[in-house]
């Protein structure tokens, strides 16, 4: 919003109340009164009549009757400078820096399929142990409980930004004996003196006029609001790294179950061919060749299973909790464990559904919020304090008749020098703003590219999986072939071993894609906005 519209809309209302004053003369010392405060900036006014203020505010107490209409015009007043607009504007969001389709190689999927924002990942991960452990996980992971108290940090924040757009009313009693030595009393002799007090007071409530007490509130607010939504994309990364991480100790379990599986057929040939050098049946070169093929097979097995435990390990620290991760040797990763058609839309989709994406849109609404704070310090701030009770020299006269005691005192504070505070001040919240912009830019590309690369990677690691399918089962055929030949005496055992290598590492490729494809999978769901569905803020810690 232009400065001046605040300006004309408070001009507005000081001419409603100029004309009123004509005609309810009794009142013209109030609205004289707002009127100055209204236009601080001109000189007439600041030269005369701040300095008229008290006297002014003396005519309201003797024109005005003792039955509350002075309260309730003071009241009209502050409500009516409260009433004029500010200049906190409403800021519109930049375009989204990315194409309105997803590339020519990353397909949209199933046009059917469910829309991963609304999909809860319960429903999306159909493993009954894989939905425990993100059960576990949620309740116990440590960087997730963080951004949980990090949301409630940001909501205390803007409980006390809120707390300054309202007066501070506080109540108070006070009781007071001074003595005063003669010789500082006209009449030469020493006096006792009293003093006691019961008040209700109004402490340095400033005056909203342009806005800078909401601004600061807007920018809590909104800061509240981006912390929640990260905390919602910490809850989704988390599910997903736990699926991911699940599916990486599956695969390394079926990868070892496939090790240990060629260990034992090697182990049984070496003792054949061991058996059968001693009475001079192999060769003692046949006989190397078949335990250099049994040493890698043990090399492999217990390389896998270094890495298995790694893997769990891993896993262990992301559910924050002891947790028993059983091998699962004889169970092998299947599609109907993590997938489901997932439609993936436009990427306009992705700026009501990625977290990420609204945290940075809040972050932009608090930067222009801090940039309409730093503009509106420029302008006078005015603020009231006050109080009214009873005052008496005596206790027991405290609240008789003719004790009553009020004061009111309102503060008009004018920049007039700072040294450049207030202007560095605004150009820090300016770039800020410039920053958020960036900012908020960048997290849409991020998610364009990460949907984008995840539909390409399901889209070819299911080529991959298929032609690696392929080549198992030929591998699978040549080392029968290469069996039936040595068994015939066609072939060296040496073919054999070669083909049994070869189809072991067949094996193993075949299990990483498989599992790449379904990592793709999960890579897609989160993407897509899946897993950060709204839930309730708990930050008890057990």
């Amino acid at each position: 919003m232009p400065l001046g519209q605040g300006v004309d809309s408070c001009s507005t209302l000081m001419i409603n109340l100029s004309l009123k004053s004509r005609r309810f003369p009794q009142q013209a010392p109030a609205i004289h009164f707002l009127q100055i405060i209204a236009y601080p900036w001109r000189s007439e006014l600041l030269l005369t009549d701040i300095v008229r203020l008290p006297r002014m505010m003396d005519r309201l107490d003797r024109r005005l009757p003792r039955s509350g209409q002075r309260g309730f015009i003071l009241g009209v007043l502050t409500l009516a400078l409260a009433a004029c607009t500010s200049l906190v504007p409403h800021g519109e969001l930049p375009a989204p820096p990315v194409a309105q389709r997803w590339p020519g190689d990353a397909q949209s999927g199933n046009a059917q399929g469910s829309v991963a924002a609304e999909l809860h990942w319960r429903d999306y991960f159909a493993a009954p142990e894989l939905v425990a452990l993100i059960d576990t996980a949620l309740q116990n992971n440590r960087d997730l409980r963080l951004a949980l108290l990090r949301v409630e940090e940001a909501r205390a924040v803007h409980g006390i930004q809120r707390a300054g757009q309202f007066p501070s009313i506080g109540a108070g009693a006070q009781g007071a004996r001074s003595r005063l030595p003669g010789d500082l009393n006209a009449s030469g002799r020493s006096m006792v003196g009293s003093d006691y007090e019961v008040f209700v007071g109004l402490s340095n409530w400033e005056l909203d006029l342009w806005g800078r007490v909401r601004s600061l509130k807007e920018a809590a607010l909104q800061e509240y609001l981006a912390t929640e939504a990260a905390q919602r994309a910490a809850r989704a990364a988390l599910i997903a790294v736990v699926a991911d991480a699940w599916l990486g100790l599956r695969e390394l379990d079926e990868r070892v179950a496939l090790a240990q599986e060629s260990l034992a057929t090697r182990e049984e040939a070496w003792r054949i061919f061991r058996r059968r050098n001693e009475v001079g049946a192999a060769s003692k070169l046949e006989l190397t060749q078949v335990e250099t093929l049994l040493n890698h097979a043990r090399a492999l097995t217990a390389r896998l299973q270094q890495a298995r435990a790694a893997q769990a390990h891993a896993l262990t620290l992301l559910l924050g909790a002891p947790t028993e991760l059983a091998s699962a040797a004889n169970t092998r990763l299947r599609d109907e464990d993590v997938f489901m058609p997932l439609r993936a839309g436009l990427p306009a989709d992705l700026l009501t559904v990625r977290p990420d994406i609204l945290a940075a849109e809040r972050r932009l609404a608090a930067a222009r919020a801090n940039v309409q704070a730093a503009r509106a310090a420029f302008f006078p701030r005015i603020a009231l304090t006050g109080s009214l009770g009873s005052a008496s020299a005596q206790l027991d006269g405290l609240f008789a008749a003719g004790s009553r005691a009020w004061t009111f005192v309102p503060t008009l504070s004018l920049p007039i020098f700072d040294g450049g505070l207030r202007q560095a001040n605004l150009d820090l919240a300016a770039v800020r703003s410039d920053m958020a912009v960036a900012d908020y830019e960048r997290t849409i590309q991020l998610a364009f590219r990460e949907v984008a690369d995840a539909l390409s990677a399901r889209q070819w690691l299911a080529q991959q999986v298929a032609i690696q399918r392929q080549s198992l089962d030929t591998q699978m055929q040549r080392a029968r072939l290469a069996q039936l030949r040595y068994d015939h005496g066609a072939a060296a055992y040496l073919e054999v071993l070669d083909a049994q290598r070869d189809l072991l590492e067949a094996q193993q490729q075949w299990v990483q894609v498989r599992r790449s494809l379904l990592s793709s999978h999960i890579a897609l769901y989160t993407a897509l906005g899946g897993g950060s569905e709204h839930v309730p803020v708990v930050t008890s810690i057990p």
